[in-house]
C-alpha cells in the first residue's frame, strides 16, 4: 500500500509540473546569405541544461518550466544573440531571429557533413579541426571577393599563382603536378596540353566550396605533388533566379583593330560555331590515302578558306543565369535542383618577340657559336568564347541524401597569328611572313550521380558512392598555314610547302569513367568517441584517340605570284578552277595514335583521437596505375599498332598527425608517398608542327615519377576571421619528367624526358589579420598574406630514354646536369587588402586590392650548347569592388593587371656558347590592363 501511494503522489507531482510547462518555438535565418534557413544553430535556455538545435529548415522547439529566460541563439562564427524570453504554461512563444557573421573565437566544434560549406567562417573552422592539412574556399568568399571563376577564386589560397593561359601552380610546381575532382569523382581534361581541365572555364555560381589538399590523403588519388582540387557544385537548396550580365575593356585588345578569320567574322564565329563548317572532309575517309584532289572536289569539299577580315574589336561581354528552387516532400524529404547556363567572350591582342635559337656548331668545335634561327615579331589575336550549363538534382532525408549533376563545356579559340622577321637564319631576308589560321574547340560533357546512406539512425555506419561519365572532344580543324615574303599588304608566295598547308588535329576521348564507394564506422565511448574507420575504393577508366592530318598544296607550274595578304580565297579559287594547283594529303603514319588508360585503388584509414590534445589520421592506398599507347612508327600505313604499356602498382602510405596546442593552435605533421604521370601531349606518340618550323615531340617512352612528401606545419587562428601559420615541406621526385627544348637542324623542338632526381625543400608562412586588433574603427579592414619559398636540386640522369618509339638508353644533351627543377619558382608572394563598408542599411560593399609576384623559373631545360629557357618574374595587380545594393541588385568592377608588365621568356647566361646576338630574350608581350563591369539582379 505504501509503494502504491508513493506511485500515485510521484505521478501527481510530475503531472502538475508538466502542466506549469511551456514552449519557445522559432526560425534561425543567415544574414550574410538572404535569410537563407541556418541548420544546426544552437538555442539554449542560458543557466539551465535546456536547448536544442536547429533542424535542416533552421527551425527549433524548447519546453521549460514556467518563468522568465535568456535565450541564447548560437552558431560557430557568428555573432551569438541573447533575447529575454517569458514561459507561460501551456502557451508557445514564437522568436525567430537572424544571425551575422561575427568575431567570435574558434571553439573545438566538430563541423559536421550538413553544414553550409558555403560560408567563410564555417571553412575556416572546418580547416582548424580537420587532422589532415587542407585549406578551402567557399561561394560566400568567392562571391564578397569578386572572383568571377574558379582559377581567379583558388590564388587566394597560400602557395598559388595563375600563369597566363598555363593554369595554376601550386608551390611554385606547374599543372603537371596537379589533379582535380569534382564532387570527389575523377575527371579528365579537355585540352591535351594541360592536366587538369582549365580552371577559369568555370564560373563561380556553380560553385558550393572548393577544397585544396597540398598533402596526400588515402581517400584521394596518388598522382599529384603539387595540389589536388575538389570542386562541389552547388547543391541548391534554396529558392533563387538570378540574371547576370557584365562588359569589359582592356587596353590595346578591345576597340581596336583586331584580324579574324573570315569564316568566323559572323554570328556563328560569335557563338564559338565554327568549328563543323572546318572538319577534314570526307572525301578525304577514316585513313590517309594520298592522292591528288581535283580542283572541282577542292572547291566542293573545303568549306573555310583563308581569308582574314579586320574590325574594330568590341567589348568582352559574359551573360549567365542561375535559377534553382527547393520543395518539402512528404515525410520531411527535402528536394531541390540548380540550374546555370552562361555565355562569355573575349578579345586578346598579344604582341611582342619571338625567337628561337640555333647553335652553328657543337661539342666537337672548339668555340662552338650560337645566334637566332628565327627572329620574329609576332602579332596574335585571339577571339574567345565559353560556354557552360549545369543542371543538379538533391535529394535529401534523414537516411538519404543523393545528388545528380551534368554539365557541359565548350571552350573555343578562333586565332590568327602572323610572324615577320627572320627565318632559319636567313638574314637577307626580313620580310619572311608565317600566318597561322586556327581554331581550338573542347567539348566536355559529364554526368554524375553521388549518394550517402547512414545505415544506422545514430549515423555511426555510413556508405557513400558515385560514379560519373564523361565525354571530351579537342579538335585543331583546318589549322591553315601560310607563309612567304611580305611587301606591305601584299605576300609573295607560291604553291607548296607550308604555303596553303591545311593540319587537322583531333583527340577524341570515347569514354571516362570514373567511381567511388566509401564504408565509414565511427566508434569510440566517453573521451574517445569519435574514432572513425574508414575503407573504400575509387577508380577511373578510359579510351581516347588522335588522329593528326595534313593536306598540302601542290604547284603545277605557277610559280610565284603576288597577292593581297588578307584576301587570297578569290585567287586560290580560280587556280583551283583552273588545274593550276591540286591538294593532297601528305599525313604520316603516325596520324593516329591510341590511348587507354585506367587506375584502380583500394584504401582504408583510420581516424583515432588519442586524448583532447592528439589526432592521428592514417591509413594506406593500393593504387594499380596502367596506361597502354598504341602508335605506328613513321613508315608504312599499313603495319600494325606497336604499344608501349607502363603498368605499376603503387603502395601509397600517408599519416596525418594534429597536436592542439589550445583550442586554437595546432601542430601538424603529415607524410605521404605519391606519384605524377604526364600531360597527355607530353606522352603522346606524335610530333605537332607549327608554321615556323619549331614542334612539339611527345613521348611514349615516359613512366610516372616517385614522389616522397613530408611537411610540418604550426597554425592558430585568434578569432573567426584571423589566422597565422608558418610550415616546412620537403619533397623527393625520382624520374622527374621535365620539359626539354633542342635546337636541331631540322628545327627548334620541344620535348620531354623522364631526367632524374629532384629534391625540393621550402617554407610557407600564411596570415590574415583582422584591423579590429589595432582599433575597432578599423574592424572593417582585413589583411590576408601568403608566400612560399623553396630550393631545388636536380641531377640529371647522363643517360635518357628517347623520345622515339626505339625507347633506346641514349647520351643526355643536358648542357647542365646539375640545376633546378624545371618549372618551379624559388618563392612567390600572393597578398590582398579588403575594405567592407556599407553605403545605407542594406547597401554592402567589399574593396580588394590582390597583388601576386613569381620568382624565376626554368621553362624549359637547355639542350647542347644552351643553357635553359627561363621564365622571368611577373608581377600582377588587381583591383576588385563588389557591391550589394539590396537583396536584389548586385554590381562588380574590377581591374585586372593594373601593373601591366611584359611577360618575358630568357635565355640563359650560361650557354657553352660564343653567343652572337645582343639580346636573349626569346619572347615578350603585354597583356594589358582590363576593365570590366558586371551587373546581377537576384528575382
Amino acid at each position: 500500500m505504501r509503494i502504491s501511494h508513493l506511485i500515485i503522489t510521484l505521478l501527481f507531482c510530475v503531472t502538475a509540473f508538466a502542466q506549469n510547462k511551456g514552449t519557445v518555438s522559432g526560425t534561425i535565418t543567415d544574414k550574410d546569405m538572404n535569410n537563407e534557413t541556418l541548420p544546426f544553430a544552437s538555442v539554449t535556455l542560458k543557466g539551465t541544461s535546456i536547448g536544442s538545435s536547429t533542424d535542416i529548415e533552421g527551425k527549433y522547439t524548447l519546453t521549460a518550466p514556467e518563468g522568465t529566460y535568456t535565450m541564447v541563439i548560437s552558431f560557430v562564427g557568428y555573432e551569438t544573440q541573447e533575447v529575454a524570453v517569458t514561459v507561460k504554461p501551456n502557451e508557445n512563444i514564437v522568436v525567430d531571429r537572424a544571425l551575422g557573421s561575427g568575431s567570435v573565437k574558434l571553439e573545438d566544434v566538430v563541423v559536421t557533413q550538413n553544414i553550409n560549406r558555403e560560408k567563410e567562417a564555417v571553412l575556416l573552422l572546418e580547416q582548424k579541426n580537420a587532422t589532415v592539412i587542407k585549406q578551402s574556399i567557399g561561394a560566400q568568399e568567392l562571391s564578397r571577393k569578386g572572383v568571377s571563376d574558379v582559377e581567379e577564386g583558388l590564388t587566394k589560397i597560400t602557395g598559388i599563382t595563375k600563369v597566363g593561359s598555363r593554369g595554376l601552380f601550386v608551390r611554385g610546381l606547374e599543372d603537371r603536378y596537379n589533379n582535380l575532382l569534382i564532387n570527389g569523382l575523377a575527371v579528365p581534361s579537355n585540352n591535351p596540353f594541360r592536366k587538369i581541365i582549365p580552371l577559369d572555364l568555370f564560373p563561380t555560381d556553380i560553385v558550393s566550396a572548393i577544397d585544396v589538399y597540398k598533402t596526400f590523403n588515402t581517400d584521394i588519388y596518388g598522382d599529384f605533388s603539387g595540389g589536388t582540387f575538389n570542386i562541389g557544385t552547388s547543391k541548391g537548396g534554396k529558392s533563387i533566379t538570378k540574371l547576370s550580365v557584365g562588359f569589359g575593356y582592356t587596353t590595346d585588345n578591345n576597340l581596336s583593330d583586331f584580324s579574324m578569320a573570315a569564316d568566323a567574322n559572323g554570328f556563328k564565329g560569335f557563338m564559338g560555331l565554327t568549328g563543323k563548317d572546318r572538319k577534314l572532309p570526307g572525301i578525304f575517309g577514316n585513313a590517309p590515302v594520298k592522292r591528288p584532289l581535283g580542283g572541282q572536289e577542292s572547291l566542293a569539299s573545303f568549306k573555310s578558306g583563308f581569308d582574314v577580315d579586320t574590325k574594330t574589336s568590341p567589348l568582352n561581354s559574359s551573360i549567365g543565369i542561375l535559377h534553382g528552387e527547393k520543395f518539402t516532400l512528404k515525410n520531411d524529404a527535402k528536394m531541390s535542383y540548380l540550374f546555370s547556363l552562361n555565355f562569355e567572350n573575349s578579345y586578346k591582342v598579344r604582341e611582342g618577340l619571338d625567337r628561337t635559337v640555333f647553335g652553328t656548331s657543337y661539342e666537337d668545335t672548339p668555340t662552338p657559336t650560337g645566334q637566332f634561327d628565327n627572329n620574329f615579331t609576332k602579332k596574335s589575336f585571339d577571339y574567345e568564347t565559353n560556354t557552360s550549363a549545369l543542371i543538379g538534382l538533391n535529394y535529401k532525408t534523414d537516411a538519404w541524401d543523393l545528388g545528380m549533376n551534368i554539365f557541359y563545356l565548350r571552350n573555343t579559340v578562333s586565332s590568327i597569328q602572323d610572324q615577320l622577321g627572320v627565318s632559319n637564319a636567313e638574314l637577307q631576308n626580313p620580310d619572311h611572313f608565317f600566318r597561322t589560321n586556327q581554331l581550338d574547340q573542347s567539348d566536355y560533357l559529364t554526368a554524375q550521380l553521388t549518394g550517402k546512406y547512414n545505415l544506422t539512425k545514430d549515423k555511426n555506419q555510413t556508405l557513400k558512392s558515385g560514379v560519373s561519365f564523361t565525354k571530351t572532344s579537342y579538335q585543331q580543324p583546318d589549322r591553315k598555314f601560310l607563309e612567304g615574303t611580305r611587301e606591305g599588304d601584299n605576300l609573295v608566295m607560291s604553291y607548296g610547302g607550308n604555303d596553303l598547308l591545311r593540319q587537322y588535329f583531333d583527340i577524341s576521348n570515347d569514354f571516362y569513367f570514373s567511381a567511388m564507394a566509401e564504408y565509414a564506422l565511427k566508434f569510440g565511448k566517453g573521451e574517445d568517441k569519435n574514432q572513425v574507420f574508414t575503407f573504400g575504393y575509387n577508380g577511373n577508366a578510359s579510351m581516347s584517340e588522335s588522329s593528326y592530318r595534313f593536306v598540302g598544296s601542290y604547284d603545277r607550274g605557277v610559280g610565284i605570284f603576288t597577292l593581297p595578304l588578307n584576301n587570297i580565297d578569290a585567287t586560290v579559287a580560280l587556280d583551283l578552277a583552273n588545274e593550276r594547283f591540286y591538294f593532297e594529303e601528305s599525313s604520316n603514319a603516325q596520324y593516329r595514335v591510341k590511348l587507354m588508360e585506367s587506375t584502380n585503388a583500394a584504401y582504408a584509414n583510420i581516424l583515432y583521437h588519442f586524448g583532447e590534445k592528439w589526432e592521428l589520421n592514417a591509413g594506406l592506398r593500393g593504387e594499380m596505375a596502367m596506361r597502354e599507347t598504341k602508335f605506328r612508327r613513321n613508315g608504312s600505313f599499313d603495319q600494325k599498332f606497336e604499344k608501349k604499356t607502363f603498368d605499376k602498382f603503387y603502395a601509397l602510405p600517408s599519416v596525418n598527425v594534429k597536436y592542439a596546442l589550445s583550442d586554437r593552435a595546432n601542430l601538424r605533421l603529415a607524410t605521404g608517398i605519391t606519384y605524377t604521370k604526364p600531360v597527355q601531349i607530353e606522352a603522346l606518340a606524335i610530333s605537332y608542327l607549327n608554321a615556323d618550323g619549331t614542334s612539339i615531340n611527345g613521348n611514349p617512352n615516359l613512366v610516372n615519377s616517385d614522389n616522397y612528401n613530408v611537411d610540418f606545419k604550426y597554425e592558430i587562428f585568434p578569432t573567426s576571421k584571423e589566422m597565422f601559420a608558418v610550415g616546412v615541406f620537403g619533397k623527393k621526385i625520382n624520374n622527374a619528367i621535365e620539359r626539354n627544348f633542342q635546337s636541331t637542324a631540322s628545327g627548334f623542338i620541344t620535348t620531354y624526358f623522364n631526367t632524374g632526381d629532384a629534391t625540393l625543400y621550402g617554407a610557407e608562412l600564411e596570415f590574415i589579420f583582422d584591423f579590429a586588433r589595432i582599433s575597432k574603427s578599423l574592424s572593417d579592414l582585413s589583411w590576408g598574406f601568403n608566400t612560399s619559398l623553396m630550393q631545388t636540386h636536380v641531377k640529371a640522369n647522363e643517360y635518357v630514354v628517347n623520345n622515339t618509339e626505339d625507347a633506346e638508353l641514349v647520351k643526355s644533351s643536358e648542357t647542365h646536369r646539375e640545376r633546378d627543377l624545371q618549372g618551379a619558382s624559388k618563392w612567390l608572394v600572393n597578398t590582398d587588402l579588403k575594405y567592407q563598408f556599407n553605403l545605407g542599411k542594406e547597401w554592402s560593399n567589399t574593396v580588394s586590392a590582390v597583388y601576386s609576384v613569381f620568382g624565376k623559373r626554368i621553362f624549359s631545360v637547355g639542350s647542347k650548347p644552351f643553357d635553359h629557357i627561363y621564365e622571368l618574374p611577373l608581377s600582377k595587380l588587381d583591383l576588385v569592388w563588389s557591391s550589394k545594393v539590396n537583396e536584389h541588385l548586385d554590381f562588380k568592377f574590377s581591374a585586372d593587371n593594373i601593373l601591366n608588365p611584359k611577360v618575358k621568356f630568357e635565355l640563359g647566361e650560361n650557354s657553352n656558347t660564343n653567343f652572337v646576338e645582343s639580346s636573349r630574350i626569346l619572347q615578350d608581350y603585354k597583356r594589358g590592363v582590363g576593365f570590366s563591369l558586371g551587373f546581377s539582379y537576384t528575382f
